[in-house]
């Protein structure tokens, strides 16, 4: 399941940007007296606490005059406007952050699943060779090696590698126990049985530049 990234913004701003976007729409006009801090509470069914910080907000901002007594008057159209802009601005950035975190959160679990089911090949892969030991490596002979040409006794290839050669595919002939006289030729595909480590140690024996 997605793990969602939840940004709260406190009642009493939600209250404060409400009233701005009302004067934008001008439905609320400068002059204009609005509601008591007490009304306010009631309409937003908040307590009037929560009232009176959303009106310090419009206050301290000059979108609002407020004077005990003389109630909440609409005070600036330009700065309802600015507030409301930087309002929109920031709330898009935690919309942004929102999103980023839930597509990092979808990416980490994407890679433990992915690690899961690479751990998972591996063990089968392990398994399956333990259980068949006998299957063989494969390697081609290209020009690049020093010893094309050569027959598998002169370059020591067993004492080399500890790998045992089983086979050697020469276009379309397979060649069965090949023997130690065997020569190494351009485009062969040698196979050959060992440990774990024996394909990369017949590749670092036959290709010793490449290292």
């Amino acid at each position: 399941m997605e793990e969602k990234v939840k940004i709260d913004i406190p009642k009493y701003q939600q209250i404060a940007v409400d009233l701005a976007f009302k004067i934008v729409k001008q439905q609320y006009k400068v002059g204009e007296k609005i509601y008591a801090r007490s009304s306010i509470a009631s309409q937003y069914g908040v307590s009037p606490e929560t009232a009176r910080r959303a009106i310090c907000v419009l206050a301290d901002l000059d979108i609002v005059d407020s004077t005990k007594g003389s109630g909440v008057v609409i005070k600036s159209y330009e700065n309802a406007v600015q507030f409301v802009k930087q309002y929109q601005e920031v709330h898009t950035i935690n919309d942004l952050k929102k999103e980023i975190m839930n597509d990092i959160n979808r990416q980490k679990k994407e890679v433990e699943i992915l690690y899961a089911h690479l751990s998972e090949l591996i063990d089968k892969t392990d398994r399956f060779r333990a259980i068949n030991p006998f299957v063989p490596f494969e390697l081609e002979i290209t020009e690049d090696t020093p010893y094309l040409n050569q027959s598998i006794a002169d370059i020591n290839f067993w004492h080399n590698t500890s790998a045992t050669i089983i086979g050697i595919k020469r276009g379309d002939r397979l060649l069965m126990s090949p023997g130690p006289y065997a020569t190494l030729c351009n485009g062969d595909i040698y196979y050959f049985v060992g440990d774990e480590d024996a394909l990369e140690k017949v590749r670092i024996f036959l290709y010793p530049h490449k290292i």
